[in-house]
């Protein structure tokens, strides 16, 4: 007979990919009209590569605790660097047990990884380049750091092995999931360039405003359903929480999401006169996006604190790596996901645990994230770019993704805004 652990995970498995689709929705609304088709194919071609990826070899290095993997010794301790796992998920008993468990939601969760850079490529990113980039990140870059986090590696053993606290936690995918995703995003940004017409010679950036806020809020209810399955189930298969905290974390992810979203709303307000709808949304998302680690250990109030500062620094970080670093993120994944992950895992640190043992697990888990991660997935875009350019010629800029990689919009019947503004 299913117990009641099993049949909550599958119930909170099962509203995963509404985060998926409420990240589609938020892309394609905070991008131009002429690129909304190509931004919802782009979302479901990725999520496609990035399953079928992880299914081949993803899960084979990622691995699950307990289970065979590659080890090196150091003063006589064992510390696991790499799953050692069969391709195609052979020998793995898909049967509810909680390795099965794990498989199923990682491969929504490595979909969700593999969304998130899309809006930081918004309008130029080629889909070709996109499905390549992702091969990389499923296959590598994802597996990698969350078998270390997740899958009994070397940052998860630095409390048995070092002494430091529980070793590094992160039950609901701030770093393995958003982390790692926005710092490709970070990459793939970078990479690309900026959007035509968006830094002018003279003077500041140019406003290029998303094209339906209606999506974009929309969205944003759709990733409350699915962080509050994606919390819930990472902290049972990830952090052996009992099914009794899962009302705690629903709270927190809601408090979270809600704290930021209006510490969002009254930074805009006091700077700009008004309450910035896309930054609220980016807030809103940033909030949940810290809330993934420290879901199922933190009281209600610190969820609202973690949440609140998330949505100061989110807002913030916009606006400076616009102006200041002129990085062009259209849906401010970097923001959001890197910058927001990164917070909610040193957030952990802070409010778990009475000395400094977690918040130094913490610390180098987000090291290893900055120094390591962020280097191997843009040496890995890089050399993308040099065998398959990623960025769409300067006609398919200016034409609009839609007519040219699909050949048709997503709105045949209603007139998309021109860049006459922009120039």
């Amino acid at each position: 007979m299913v117990n009641l652990t099993v049949l909550l995970c599958v119930v909170s498995i099962l509203l995963v990919p509404f985060a998926a689709a409420g990240l589609s929705l938020i892309n394609t609304g905070l991008g131009r009209s002429r690129s909304a088709a190509h931004a919802m194919l782009a979302a479901l071609c990725l999520f496609g590569v990035a399953v079928l990826i992880y299914f081949f070899c993803g899960y084979a290095l990622q691995g699950f605790p307990g289970r065979p993997d590659h080890a090196f010794t150091i003063g006589q301790k064992s510390w696991s660097w790499v799953a050692a796992e069969p391709f195609f998920l052979r020998g793995i008993p898909l049967d509810l047990s909680p390795v099965s468990l794990a498989v199923w939601l990682q491969l929504y969760s490595v979909a969700l990884a593999a969304i998130i850079p899309l809006s930081s490529g918004a309008d130029r990113w080629r889909l070709g380049a996109m499905c390549i980039s992702t091969i990389f990140l499923a296959g590598l870059t994802y597996p990698l750091f969350a078998h270390w986090a997740w899958g009994g590696g070397w940052l998860a053993q630095l409390g048995t092995n070092y002494g430091l606290g529980r070793g590094f936690l992160d039950a609901g995918g701030s770093g393995s999931i958003q982390s790692v995703g926005g710092l490709t995003a970070l990459a793939v940004a970078w990479i690309l360039g900026p959007r035509r017409g968006k830094y002018p010679k003279e003077g500041m950036p140019a406003a290029i405003p998303g094209h339906n806020t209606v999506l974009v809020m929309f969205g944003c209810l759709l990733t409350l359903a699915g962080w509050t399955g994606l919390n819930s189930a990472g902290s049972m298969l990830f952090a052996a929480a009992d099914p009794t905290k899962l009302v705690l974390v629903a709270i927190n992810t809601t408090l979270s999401a809600a704290a930021s979203a209006l510490a969002a709303a009254a930074i805009t307000r006091v700077r700009f006169g008004k309450p910035d709808a896309s930054l609220c949304a980016n807030g809103w998302v940033g909030g949940l996006t810290a809330s993934s680690a420290a879901c199922g250990f933190v009281p209600p109030a610190a969820a609202v604190l973690i949440g609140a500062v998330a949505g100061c620094l989110v807002t913030l970080s916009v606006e400076f790596l616009e102006l200041r670093l002129t990085v062009d993120d259209p849906g401010g994944a970097v923001s959001v996901h890197a910058i927001g992950g990164i917070w909610g895992l040193l957030a952990l640190g802070l409010f778990v645990g009475n000395d400094t043992a977690q918040w130094l697990a913490q610390l180098i888990g987000v090291g290893t994230l900055i120094g390591f991660i962020l280097p191997l997935t843009y040496g890995v875009n890089i050399a993308i770019n040099r065998f398959y350019p990623q960025r769409v010629a300067i006609e398919g800029e200016r034409q609009g993704m839609d007519l040219h990689e699909l050949g048709a919009g997503a709105y045949p019947d209603f007139f998309t805004h021109s860049d006459d503004l922009t120039h």
